[in-house]
């Protein structure tokens, strides 16, 4: 999986620029109605980025921030498991993402990966993580109380992703 590859993947999903005040991440202080409402645009969200200029941010910009801050999170697996830790750290934050693939090969979820975690995931089946992963992620998802607003955007792409891995085994 080359990092292109992944990032057209992952920017039909994120879009383009919004500014819901109902979505926590487009506060600089991620919480609805405290700091500055700046959004989100291409993903890259006003919470984690409070100092950017989310409004005017260029297509560009944002594959430089993915590449530098989300694609390099786990060296050595398969591509496929990789490019679905990189769209669910995007879309959940590294930590997350990190704690749905412990969940998944069935490590303690601290949401910092270290050895152990690495040994239990090249022992399991790809194509299981895969499926574990993103049921994991899936249960998330319902999990928020924000699914009413924005679940069906979620559902749908959990559902790419599954096609995605499909594609990638």
């Amino acid at each position: 999986m080359k990092f292109d590859v992944a990032f057209d993947r992952l920017i039909k999903h994120e879009g383009g620029y919004s500014d819901d005040p109902r979505d926590l991440g487009n506060w600089t202080s991620g919480a609805i109605g405290v700091g500055e409402l700046k959004g989100t645009k291409f993903g890259i969200a006003a919470h984690s980025y409070p100092y950017l200029d989310i409004k005017n941010l260029t297509l560009a910009q944002a594959k430089e921030i993915y590449r530098r801050d989300f694609w390099d999170i786990l060296g050595n697996a398969h591509p496929a498991i990789k490019f679905q830790l990189f769209d669910a750290a995007v879309n959940h934050g590294r930590g997350n993402a990190i704690r749905f693939l412990q969940r998944a090969v069935r490590v303690a979820d601290d949401g910092r990966w270290g050895q152990v975690s690495q040994s239990a995931l090249m022992a399991m089946d790809h194509n299981d993580v895969l499926l574990r992963f993103v049921a994991y992620r899936l249960k998330f998802w319902a999990a928020l109380k924000t699914f009413d607003t924005y679940g069906r955007g979620w559902t749908n792409r959990g559902g790419d992703n599954l096609l995605f891995a499909a594609e990638d085994n």
